[in-house]
This record gives C-alpha cells, sequence and structure tokens, in this order.
C-alpha cells in the first residue's frame, strides 16, 4: 500500500505523556524546579491558542470574503484547562483571583492585583518531546502563558471513593505597556543522548 506509512522520524518528534503546570521554567537549559510544579492533574492538560481575525474587505464591493491580502490578526485567545487532584492555599488562591491568605484561609475579594506576583502570573506546560528524553538532555514541548489569570472560577468536586477534583481554566492577557505581545510562546526542544 503506496500511502499507509508514516515518516521515518516519527518517534524522534512525538510529545508523551501528561506533563506538569508550573510556575516558573527555564527553556534555555530545560531546567524546572520541583517546588513550582503547582499541583498533580488528572486527565492531562489542554492548551488552546485561537487566533481572531480581521477581514478588512468584507464590506468592500467586488471584494470576495476571505481575501489574503486584506486579513488581519486581531488578537488571541490563550486559554489552558484541566484539572488538579491536589491543592494547597497557593493554589486555591491562583484559581481566586484577588484573594488573599491569612495562615489556612482564603478570602475572596473584588479587586484583582496586576503587580508581579499577583492575580496576572505566568504559568507553563511542559512535557516531553522526541525519542531522547533522559533525566539531563530530555527534549520538551514548553507552552509559556503570558499574564495568566484563572477565568473558571473556583470548582471543588467531590466523589464517594473517589479524588477530589479542581477544575482550572487560565487565559493569557495582553498588557497596556506591551500591546504587541500576544501572551503565549511555545518551545520545542529535541533531546540529546545523555553523558555515559
Amino acid at each position: 500500500m503506496k500511502f499507509t506509512q508514516i515518516p521515518s522520524d516519527t518517534f524522534q518528534k512525538m510529545a508523551i505523556n501528561a506533563g506538569v503546570i508550573a510556575s516558573a521554567f527555564t527553556p534555555g537549559t530545560g531546567s524546572l524546579t520541583a517546588s513550582n510544579i503547582l499541583g498533580a492533574t488528572s486527565g492531562g492538560v489542554s492548551v488552546t491558542v485561537t487566533p481572531n481575525y480581521l477581514d478588512m474587505g468584507e464590506d468592500i464591493d467586488n471584494c470576495p470574503k476571505n481575501t489574503k491580502e486584506l486579513k488581519r490578526i486581531k488578537d488571541y485567545d490563550v486559554k489552558v484547562t484541566g484539572t488538579f487532584v491536589t491543592s494547597s492555599p497557593a493554589v486555591i488562591k491562583r484559581l481566586m483571583p484577588g484573594s488573599t491568605i491569612d495562615s489556612e484561609k482564603i478570602t475572596p475579594s473584588h479587586t484583582l492585583s496586576t503587580a508581579s506576583g499577583g492575580d496576572f502570573d505566568d504559568i507553563w506546560i511542559i512535557g516531553d518531546y522526541s525519542d531522547k528524553n533522559g533525566p539531563t538532555n530530555g527534549g520538551f514541548v514548553a507552552c509559556h502563558i503570558i499574564n495568566a489569570l484563572s477565568t473558571g472560577g473556583f470548582s471543588y468536586v467531590t466523589s464517594d471513593g473517589e479524588k477530589a477534583k479542581f477544575a482550572f481554566e487560565f487565559t493569557g492577557h495582553y498588557s497596556i505597556s506591551a500591546p504587541d505581545t500576544v501572551p503565549f510562546e511555545i518551545y520545542v526542544h529535541a533531546g540529546t543522548n545523555e553523558p555515559t
């Protein structure tokens, strides 16, 4: 069968496993500090980046809809969704923007903080990539969500004999100080052989 085949480098270009969601990651070195992992997840994490287009020719006489020379990207919707099966006061605060922590008590408010470390804080979704995914030189796909804000609300679901679940949705945000910076970056790094 002529077309029943796959590329010869398929296994060198696969992203595998569930990966992690973290507050910080260093793509230049592939370094992840375990304490920056926000929590254990169930069912994986979904990252969706959707461009919103403007068709500058849609109301021009004799101009076909979707003429490529007149198409523009207005902005992007950047979403991260998933479910935590672990939690902590810091994670719950992240899921409830505007809240404060006092020891073990998390109190919501109506005020969002745009300061560094506030409610709009970057997150990373990092997963293994390539057939070389060892502990030192492993490949990775890393999605950097800039100015991520929890927009899905707080959800705490329990079930008899099962783990409690904390669903999440984060949205990347633009900034007035950098309006041309899309709130999303992606890194694809092929691994190399581990030292012997």
